[in-house]
């Protein structure tokens, strides 16, 4: 049975002013059901509900993996892990951000960004956690029912993952963005990294790209787009 993928789009707002959205992904496999990434906590209701009217319930949504260690990726992940007894796996090289509720922990920050970061995402010390699993490169998630295995993308941080499905389909994270054209993150730790990681995927067979800001494209798309 193929999997079924929703995305859920969650507004970033400072105030009445809209910032952009972030993306999180819901694949539903038969009755069952994994989460790619929670929103910022001051959507929770929104998350909640869409998770909710899909039908999830605390028997079948199996897991909360977690891109990477940004408020507006993780904000809800502690909550939805105790309303819906569902794990939350992610990259340890990003724990440190989530235990301190600091996404500039282990990375470089822009002065104005690690400002701001706390008040557009609500991430005081009630969203702080530690996930119940650590994945790293090649980690498989057959366990869990879902045909996918991580990829270690870092670049965007030090702990970002992509999670690549046996049909083709990359949820890339923060590393690459679609807002307008498919591109490297604006927002990039380490460029080097991130470029390395870029090239990853150029080996590897993908048929859609799933990114956590912006639409789906095909890396055909970001290929013909860093060319130009």
């Amino acid at each position: 049975m193929p999997q079924e993928i929703k995305t859920i789009e969650l507004p970033i707002k400072l105030g009445v002013i809209k910032l952009g959205s972030v993306n999180c992904y819901l694949v539903k496999n038969g009755t069952d059901y994994i989460l790619i990434d929670t929103g910022p906590s001051n959507k929770r209701f929104d998350i909640e509900k869409e998770l909710e009217g899909a039908g999830c319930t605390p028997e079948n949504l199996n897991l909360i993996i977690l891109t990477h260690g940004d408020f507006d990726h993780t904000g809800n992940a502690d909550y939805l892990r105790e309303k819906f007894d569902a794990k939350i796996a992610m990259h340890y090289g990003d724990l440190e951000m989530v235990r301190h509720g600091d996404m500039f922990w282990n990375r470089k920050g822009h002065f104005i960004i690690k400002m701001i970061a706390p008040i557009l995402f609500g991430f005081g010390k009630s969203e702080r956690f530690r996930p119940d699993l650590h994945i790293d490169n090649e980690h498989s998630f057959s366990e869990y029912g879902f045909n996918a295995k991580v990829i270690y993308l870092p670049g965007h941080s030090k702990g970002s993952i992509g999670i690549l499905t046996d049909d083709g389909d990359l949820f890339c994270g923060d590393l690459l963005t679609n807002n307008k054209k498919p591109t490297l993150n604006s927002i990039i730790d380490d460029k080097a990294e991130a470029e390395g990681s870029v090239e990853k995927l150029k080996n590897l067979k993908l048929k859609t790209v799933y990114p956590g800001h912006g639409k789906q494209f095909s890396m055909d798309e970001m290929a013909e787009n860093r060319e130009k």
